[in-house]
């Protein structure tokens, strides 16, 4: 066995501490990973809280933004060598033989994916840890790798709030013609900005306030929408193909934003609340629009998101800290006092 550590949630109640555990040895197709940096996602305060009553599994790793540095593989990997600059996002493993997950939509398992933490490995032997440690042991169909154009502590974020961003932009084509809005911009919002208007769309920024107007338009975000202002909302009625909502809040009121939407317009969820959203069932039927969700991306799609924002030079804005600091950073991503994404720096562990 590998011995690590890291920092883990002892239970739904208690903050994270110092922690030490065990990782497999290497099996043929494993991968292992010296984790450089790991990104600290809203998700990973939801699970470690269990407040999606998801039924977290404790002692909690958190984290599935990795990047890192391939340590050892094992004998029949065919995808990286030792020192390949490397990633691992929301998920570890598959049931590889549902329709979704013939398809490349390992997202979309419909046994369900293993998740990078707080999951049943699929070989029983016990539940996944995460990020927030020196060291993880992954199969290698599930590792990404990371261009050099990125730097580890940038390319993390991208691995869950760039593929939960780009996934639905590239499904529903955002694209030059296409006018998006972003609603909250926040750790997967500005990611949500900067990605559609590399595609070429017509991007605006929905908020509750002024106060990242600047930052939006420092983004690329070519218009700026302030929902209290009722002037606003009348002046760009019937206007969007696509809504990316970012938001985690379930007080959110969506019926203003629907109505935003022209004809056979989409607003997509990706903002993952802890209890349910209501809306008006006639801001849908009156124009023909659609709500949808979206989770993540598949593995293919993750490569090509990296590859993309290489291309674009795209990446996160992130503030780096030390693991000591997590419960620290925790409540400060509630109070939104982040700008944008914290990720931990496991040199500092």
């Amino acid at each position: 066995m590998i011995q690590a550590k890291g920092f883990a949630a002892a239970s739904a109640t208690t903050p994270l501490a110092p922690y030490a555990f065990e990782r497999r040895d290497p099996k043929d197709h494993d991968v292992v990973i010296d984790i450089k940096f790991c990104g600290v996602c809203h998700s990973d305060i939801h699970m470690t809280r269990d407040e999606w009553n998801f039924g977290s599994v404790y002692p909690m790793v958190p984290g599935h933004e990795i990047a890192g540095i391939v340590r050892a593989v094992g004998p029949k990997v065919k995808k990286y060598k030792v020192g390949d600059r490397v990633g691992v996002g929301c998920m570890v493993d598959s049931c590889r033989t549902c329709v979704n997950c013939d398809q490349e939509l390992e997202n979309y398992c419909i046994p369900g994916s293993t998740l990078t933490y707080s999951s049943p490995e699929r070989d029983g032997s016990g539940s996944t840890q995460g990020g927030y440690s020196d060291v993880i042991v992954t199969n290698e169909d599930f590792v990404l790798r990371i261009p050099d154009e990125l730097p580890l502590d940038k390319a993390a974020p991208l691995l869950c709030a760039g593929i939960t961003t780009y996934s639905p932009l590239r499904h529903w084509k955002a694209g030059p013609g296409k006018t998006v809005g972003v609603l909250g911009l926040g750790g997967l919002g500005h990611m949500a900005v900067k990605i559609a208007v590399a595609m070429g769309a017509n991007v605006t920024v929905i908020s509750h306030s002024d106060k990242k107007r600047e930052d939006a338009k420092a983004f690329g975000a070519h218009q700026f929408l302030n929902t209290n202002s009722p002037e606003a909302l009348t002046e760009n009625a019937l206007r969007f193909d696509l809504i990316i909502n970012t938001v985690s809040s379930a007080d959110l009121d969506l019926n203003p934003i629907l109505g935003l939407l022209k004809l056979d317009g989409t607003i997509v969820n990706v903002g993952a609340p802890d209890k349910p959203l209501s809306l008006n069932v006639f801001s849908l039927l009156l124009m023909r629009r659609n709500f949808a969700g979206s989770v993540i991306g598949s593995i293919k799609e993750t490569q090509e998101m990296l590859h993309f924002c290489a291309e674009h030079k795209i990446t996160p804005e992130i503030e780096v800290i030390a693991p000591a600091q997590v419960n620290h950073a925790y409540e400060r991503v509630l109070k939104s006092d982040v700008r944008y994404r914290f990720v931990l720096d496991m040199a500092k562990l």
